[in-house]
């Protein structure tokens, strides 16, 4: 065993904290890049700074409820702001009780709290690749294991149940989806979930769930598989995560939640009886925000309706400008916040990346989701569409440069 590392002015730190905090080159060079008055920032996830119209009146009315000046604490969240997240799903015509809600300050608090009700130390959480590394942070600091299962694209993405089975163990405790898939804009098929529900069932498994970008679409014909409707009681456990950082554009909010689906009744009340227990170590959330979560939730459409045009006029500009040339392709993709351009292999995807950043643009490299292969680079959809355009043109000017010779 490793000892702890030390530091030369105090005790010694927890291991999980030996982290290399050195700013790399990236970073260094997204600073700078974010600064010149010429820099252009494709990798924009904050909605409020965006330039989105927010109903500001609306918002700030709704925190200043009289509720907001009564502590009354209740570990899984207040009831009626709990009826609230009912009803969103209620209008997607799923029927999640507040009986089976269990609001947390955030998804990622949420993760925390069901990797501490599932897992042991060092026991494992397998978790799809790519995805977005935050995952792997979590997991660490909650001192388990991160199992990666692949996604692999071949028209489309599909999920390697075959291979994730293969690497299922004894300290194998929950099996992650994202729904869709970030970055990789991917919903489960009927047939891929069908799977993992398999996969779970065998291995006595639960599946989190995390479907923050669920009602982002960006063909309105599609219809994604509902995972709050087919979570089965017959099935393994499923507990579904989202938060009003996506549904209504809201991050600084602070509020998200956990659903316990599927699983046989009498599991599901005493997991939720423990993640009570754990939730009430913490008390993480506000009055304010509980107060306000209705109305909070009933703006979403405005926000969405603002988020999803933006979207789709950013991939129609995408496609568009893609299809006059021959070196960068997009990876098919049906929905969330960003867009996978596979770019030539004369460049790893770090070194792509740090070659826009000379030229002011920031676009995430593959290497940071887990991407493997061929290069890429991962660019926000939620970038304003002049900053997205110009910063997309720079992009394509950077690797039409580097060609090669004939």
């Amino acid at each position: 065993m490793s000892s702890p590392p030390r530091h030369p002015l105090g005790p010694a730190f927890a291991a999980r904290t030996d982290w290399d905090l050195r700013t790399n080159r990236w970073a260094a060079g997204a600073v700078e890049a974010r600064g010149a008055a010429d820099g252009f920032d494709l990798t924009v996830t904050n909605p409020t700074a965006a330039g989105l119209a927010y109903p500001r009146e609306r918002i700030l009315a709704a925190l200043a409820a009289p509720a907001a000046l009564a502590y009354e604490p209740s570990p899984r969240g207040a009831l009626a702001a709990r009826e609230a997240v009912a009803a969103y799903y209620g209008a997607r015509g799923a029927a999640v009780g507040p009986e089976r809600l269990l609001l947390t300050a955030s998804t990622s608090e949420a993760y925390s709290h069901l990797f501490r009700l599932l897992a042991n130390p060092g026991d494992r959480v397998h978790v799809p690749c790519p995805s977005y590394p935050l995952l792997d942070h979590l997991a660490a600091i909650n001192d388990l294991e991160m199992a990666p299962y692949p996604l692999w694209h071949a028209g489309g993405w599909h999920v390697d149940a075959a291979e994730l089975e293969r690497d299922i163990n004894s300290r194998s405790r929950a099996l992650v989806v994202i729904h869709p898939n970030n970055p990789t804009g991917s919903y489960l098929t009927a047939e891929d979930w069908a799977a993992l529900l398999a996969v779970a069932a065998r291995h006595r498994m639960a599946i989190i769930a995390d479907e923050v970008f669920f009602d982002y679409v960006w063909d309105p014909a599609l219809r994604p598989l509902d995972l709050a409707i087919a979570a089965a009681p017959e099935g393994p456990p499923v507990f579904l995560l989202n938060g009003l950082s996506k549904i209504s554009a809201l991050p600084q909010m602070k509020l998200g939640w956990l659903a316990a689906l599927g699983g046989e009744q009498a599991w599901r009340q005493a997991a939720l009886a423990r993640l009570e227990v754990i939730a009430d170590a913490y008390l993480s959330l506000s009055a304010p925000v509980q107060a306000a979560a209705a109305e909070l939730l009933a703006l979403r459409g405005e926000l969405q309706s603002q988020i999803l045009a933006r979207l789709r006029a950013n991939v129609a500009v995408l496609d568009s400008r893609l299809a006059r040339q021959t070196w960068v392709s997009r990876l098919s993709a049906a929905g969330g916040w960003m867009a996978v351009l596979r770019l030539p292999a004369w460049r790893s995807g770090d070194a792509w990346a740090e070659a826009l950043l000379r030229r002011r643009v920031l676009a995430h490299p593959g290497e940071f989701y887990g991407f493997s292969g061929a290069p890429c680079l991962v660019v926000s959809l939620l970038t304003p569409p002049a900053a997205f355009a110009a910063g997309l043109e720079r992009l394509l000017q950077c690797v039409a440069q580097a060609a090669p010779p004939g």
